[in-house]
């Protein structure tokens, strides 16, 4: 190394700093303390997923449910409780009563939602109880792995659904499981016609008046990343609704701990760039 260059530090560093300075890190990466050194494997990138094109399930028989319906005739369950939410009835704002003539505007006429009135419910529960997975989750839902989720925290509660029965295309979240089973992850996840013969999926008050179905009427559906969903009456209600409540789209926390993990990479190369060069 040349007297000079020891004297003057390379132009490169120089201009890093200026850069540095301008991007506010400078204060960062120039104070004293314990250097703490990021994961060697990133956090997975979510806007890659953002344009995923799931496949069909196709001629599906739907049936009608709704949050407060009591157990009667087929039905056994009574859904003042869901299977990931103790309190669903008291947490929507009461019963989504389904008489058409108690509603408007694709809601109760009693009372405005606290959660999103455009739900359905699949054959399928990730969840073994609020401690475990079933233990085939991690293998076949598709972004099961993009939230790492704690132990018997779900990865389906409030995924997107597109559902299209010829005149009408609609969204809705998947905020129950059922019908009638809740473990056919080979229909769900796989397209194999679904276990049950009585139908494949339940749609709430609000999904049927929007298409103008009737219980047990087909209909095409699949998954969809929420940055496909157009806005619509599906994006008016609910704290569970990332139109109305951007906290609630999963991918939020994701994309905070991928930021996080490039900022440290960042300070980690300016650090290396600045450290003395052994001779």
């Amino acid at each position: 190394m040349s007297a000079n260059s020891r004297r003057h530090p390379p132009i490169q560093l120089l201009c890093l700093i200026i850069l540095a300075h301008w991007l506010g890190m400078l204060p960062i990466w120039s104070q004293q303390g314990p250097r703490v050194t990021s994961p060697t494997a990133a956090p997975p990138n979510p806007y890659q997923y953002r344009k995923t094109v799931y496949p069909w399930r196709q001629n599906i028989t739907a049936t009608i449910f709704w949050i407060g319906e009591k157990p009667g005739g087929r039905n056994t369950t009574s859904n003042h409780q869901s299977s990931w939410d103790g309190e669903w009835e008291r947490n929507y704002g009461g019963y989504d009563d389904p008489n058409p003539a108690a509603r408007a505007n694709y809601a109760p006429k009693a009372f405005r939602p606290g959660l999103n009135s455009f739900y359905v419910a699949l054959p399928y529960n990730d969840c073994l109880n609020h401690r475990l997975h079933r233990p085939e989750a991690s293998r076949v839902i598709p972004w099961f792995y993009r939230y790492s989720p704690s132990p018997g925290k779900s990865v389906c509660k409030g995924r997107w659904i597109q559902l299209y029965n010829g005149p009408k295309v609609c969204y809705a979240q998947w905020e129950d499981c059922g019908p009638w089973v809740t473990d056919d992850w080979r229909y769900v996840f796989k397209g194999q016609p679904p276990r049950s013969k009585n139908a494949g999926i339940d749609v709430s008050p609000a999904v049927r008046d929007y298409m103008g179905l009737k219980s047990g009427d087909r209909l095409h559906w699949r998954f969809v990343e929420f940055g496909s969903v157009p806005r619509g009456p599906w994006s008016w209600y609910g704290s569970n609704n990332p139109f109305v409540n951007p906290e609630a789209d999963p991918d939020v926390a994701v994309i905070r701990k991928l930021r996080a993990y490039l900022e440290q990479k960042k300070i980690e190369e300016l650090r290396r760039l600045q450290a003395p060069r052994s001779r």
